[in-house]
């Protein structure tokens, strides 16, 4: 797989964040904090409506490495964050990964990950590094 693959190949999708899906990972990870539930707890934030979670936002990219590229059987070792702009449900965000580097001895790869809200302004970006299965597996 990794021998496949280039520095400066991506992969992007679009998507958006329901409400539905801020209450649904509120529940599961706990985080109920009013900044992504109450309207009128947020009017007096910077933000003055709800924000979906940061690590809902950081989750997106997941689908694009564990299911197309690099894929199945891709093992996610590191991730960093950094929150540029909030992001509010419902708004249609542009999921980017692209390859900054590849390390063969290592079987190892650095993607720099970027979400870009409505405007094309980036709201989240950092770097990820995983490990490709070792071979593509027959299907």
């Amino acid at each position: 797989m990794i021998k496949t693959m280039k520095i400066g190949d991506y992969r992007e999708y679009q998507r958006v964040i329901t409400q539905a899906d801020v209450e649904q990972f509120g529940t599961v990870s706990g985080d109920l904090n009013p900044a992504h539930f109450d309207e009128a707890y947020t009017q007096k934030t910077i933000f003055k409506r709800p924000i979906v979670h940061g690590m809902l936002v950081g989750s997106l990219f997941s689908k694009i490495f564990g299911m197309e590229f690099p894929g199945e059987g891709t093992i996610y070792c590191s991730q960093n964050l950094i929150f540029l702009k909030p992001v509010y449900p419902g708004v249609m965000l542009r999921v980017k990964v692209t390859i900054k580097s590849i390390n063969l001895e290592k079987n190892r790869v650095v993607f720099t990950t970027e979400i870009f809200n409505q405007e094309d302004q980036c709201a989240l970006t950092g770097e990820a590094m995983l490990m490709p299965r070792k071979e593509k597996q027959d299907g």
